[in-house]
């Protein structure tokens, strides 16, 4: 028994030991997080009142303590647009190659993050660790000599609410973003680009190949890519709505639409304590957001109380933010993870079949055991080759005869 009370004893002692590292090392963490944040915020002043045009540059700085193979990393602010065409202010980062420029200018990636949390210091130019899921292929392109505009999008980081999967909010970022990377200093970018995202950010991508050239008709869309892109939005919303991802996404969801139909009821789509609290989880990044979704799940808490799709108003705002299929003049490149749990695989191979019947030009790379976070990462080689081809002119390949690895659920 003896031994068995010091065993315990011994275990308990490490549990509290591990507890507590984890706490003051968390704690250590925010206060260098904070401190972080009060040395940059100035930058993210909006001038009062906003002047210029969309995709005017409105101040920069060199990110020296970020570490990049071949090329430099800013930040930039400038001007941009919220979906109802109000003037507003974006964050972002722009990425130049050591190598000189082309005589006929440099090209373009436009590169639209994933899902990250509305708290300022979510956006990734604001981010203490700024190239998240860029890794690898960032320095292809820097290698190609290709510059790269990276939005924070509206309001993240910057004032107001961001228009969470809100596609024309998001489109007039990422547009406006290159717009802003042609003013600046040492860029010599051209006008040929190409849109390249991931989740939140394939949701944008693929708007783009609809919208863009509307917004800027003075830039040259060669095509749009995607790495497990939010894009059949029913779906997914079907499959996930009981579960974590409900929690981890959700608030960023309700907080997006809303500010673009401010009528769109909580009640009674939202349990009471979701409706409560969600816009504190919103704010929290990513990461902390996963792990309390776990958490509220494993404890039996619900996000939603009913599925979104049966709510009228909110059914509306869903289709209306799910990207038809793409018009057959606009390349497409998409890679899905077929181990993923929150994009899942199956609602992008309907999106496939669809597409490809109505004779959409797409490129499929299905990725084996690949989730989530790892899916632009994982990709990144391939989605570089494809826009070399865009960029070369050279026709695109189309895969929609390639068998589809994963099964498609029966309605």
């Amino acid at each position: 028994m003896r031994a068995l009370r010091v065993t315990a004893i011994v275990f308990l002692a490490i549990i509290v030991t591990i507890a507590t590292v984890v706490t003051v090392w968390g704690a250590i963490t925010q206060l260098r997080i904070d401190a972080q944040q009060r040395d940059i915020e100035s930058f993210y002043v909006s001038p009062d009142p906003i002047t210029g045009s969309p995709g005017d540059l409105i101040r920069f700085e060199e990110m020296t303590d970020v570490d990049l193979d071949g090329g430099s990393v800013h930040r930039i602010l400038y001007v941009s647009q919220r979906a109802d065409g109000e003037t507003a202010v974006s964050g972002g980062m722009v990425f130049i190659p050591d190598t000189p420029a082309p005589a006929e200018g440099r090209k373009v990636v436009a590169w639209a993050h994933g899902t990250l949390g509305m708290g300022p210091q979510c956006a990734p130019s604001r981010s203490m660790t700024p190239l998240n899921d860029m890794t690898g292929w960032i320095e292809q392109m820097m290698g190609l000599g290709w510059v790269v505009a990276a939005t924070d999008y509206t309001g993240l980081g910057t004032p107001g609410d961001e228009q969470y999967l809100v596609a024309q909010a998001e489109v007039s970022d990422v547009v406006n973003s290159v717009r802003a990377l042609q003013q600046f200093p040492g860029a010599d970018a051209g006008d040929d680009y190409v849109v390249w995202g991931h989740s939140q950010g394939g949701h944008t991508s693929l708007w783009s190949g609809h919208l863009a050239q509307d917004i800027a008709p003075e830039l040259n869309l060669l095509g749009v890519a995607a790495a497990a892109p939010a894009a059949e939005l029913g779906l997914i919303l079907d499959a996930q709505w009981t579960g974590p991802v409900a929690w981890a996404i959700g608030p960023e969801a309700v907080i997006g639409w809303r500010s673009l139909e401010p009528d769109l009821p909580l009640e009674p789509l939202l349990t009471d304590r979701a409706a409560a609290i969600y816009p504190d989880i919103a704010e929290e990044c990513i990461g902390a957001a996963a792990l309390d979704a776990l958490a509220r799940t494993s404890l039996g808490q619900a996000f939603f109380a009913s599925n979104p799709l049966d709510s009228p108003p909110w059914a509306e705002v869903i289709n209306a933010q799910t990207p038809p299929s793409m018009p057959a003049d606009m390349p497409v490149f998409i890679a899905q993870g077929t181990a993923d749990t929150v994009v899942l695989a199956w609602p992008n191979a309907v999106l496939l079949e669809k597409w490809c019947a109505a004779g959409s030009d797409v490129s499929m790379l299905w990725m084996g055991n690949v989730q989530h976070p790892q899916a632009a990462i994982v990709a990144g080689p391939t989605a570089v080759s494809w826009m070399a081809d865009r960029f070369a002119g050279l026709d695109a390949p189309r895969t929609c005869d390639s068998p589809i690895p994963v099964a498609i659920p029966v309605p």
